[in-house]
């Protein structure tokens, strides 16, 4: 059976552990072919970013070009964005993007700034599903989203922005608040003890891509991705990769 194309547009992690690299695994994992297109290279690795050399708008827009022409590109993941004319670049593409998930990578795991909300802030009417963590939902609103019914606030203003769907992931707590079709709901899961986070809102916004891809409801998208990552966080909890927090094991499935 030939698999589904699923895309993702994001920046490069030299380390393996985030980015592009985690989106391609998180695709083959879960039965998809992944495709890319790299909105910049970043010099990092557990421990942080080091340096980082956005790719022109004009090249990003020649890499969307060369696969959606080509390949039958099903669903579409959103990461790090740091050039507000690569956002402009992916708006102007997006009645060819399906299934639109977009990660608002604003800060790395170690603390790094990799963009800005105003340039997240443009893709959001277009996106079907937009997974914020606390953090970067705070960002996006202006307000804070430390605690669940703040979250649910966060997500409210942020679905008035125009995605389909916002899930604001809660990290350490395991509990995401999902906006879907004008209702909030809380969705629980499993607390993983494991310093080895790095990636896992990649993963998260990927996971939900393909099972977009797949055919599934936003609501069982998520829900999948969700137990795929809490599997992917377990399978790599006692890793020893770097002195910082390591990778998922996206192939603990």
């Amino acid at each position: 059976m030939t698999p589904p194309v699923v895309l993702t547009i994001a920046g490069s992690d030299s380390g393996g552990g985030a980015g592009i690299q985690a989106d391609l695994k998180t695709f083959a994992a879960l039965g998809a072919y992944g495709t890319s297109v790299i909105t910049a290279v970043t010099a990092q690795n557990t421990l942080g970013v080091t340096a980082i050399h956005p790719v022109p708008a004009e090249i990003v827009a020649a890499q969307l070009d060369a696969v959606l022409t080509d390949l039958p590109v099903a669903a579409v993941k959103v990461g790090m964005i740091a050039d507000p004319a690569v956002a402009r670049v992916i708006a102007e593409r997006a009645p060819d993007l399906p299934n639109l998930v977009v990660d608002p990578v604003l800060v790395s795991t170690s603390g790094s700034r990799l963009g800005e909300a105003a340039v997240v802030a443009v893709l959001m009417p277009y996106a079907q599903v937009v997974t914020p963590n606390r953090q970067e939902a705070a960002a996006l609103v202006g307000q804070d989203a430390g605690t669940t019914s703040e979250m649910a606030a966060a997500a409210a203003r942020l679905a008035a922005m125009g995605p389909r769907a916002v899930v604001v992931t809660g990290s350490e707590l395991a509990v995401d608040v999902l906006w879907h079709g004008g209702v909030v709901t809380e969705l629980h899961g499993e607390s993983v003890p494991t310093r080895n986070n790095h990636g896992s809102g990649c993963t998260f916004s990927s996971a939900i891509a393909v099972r977009l891809a797949m055919g599934d409801a936003v609501p069982d998208a998520i829900a999948a991705a969700k137990e795929y990552v809490t599997g992917a966080l377990r399978g790599g909890a006692e890793w020893k990769l770097g002195a910082g927090p390591g990778p998922l094991d996206h192939f603990w499935n």
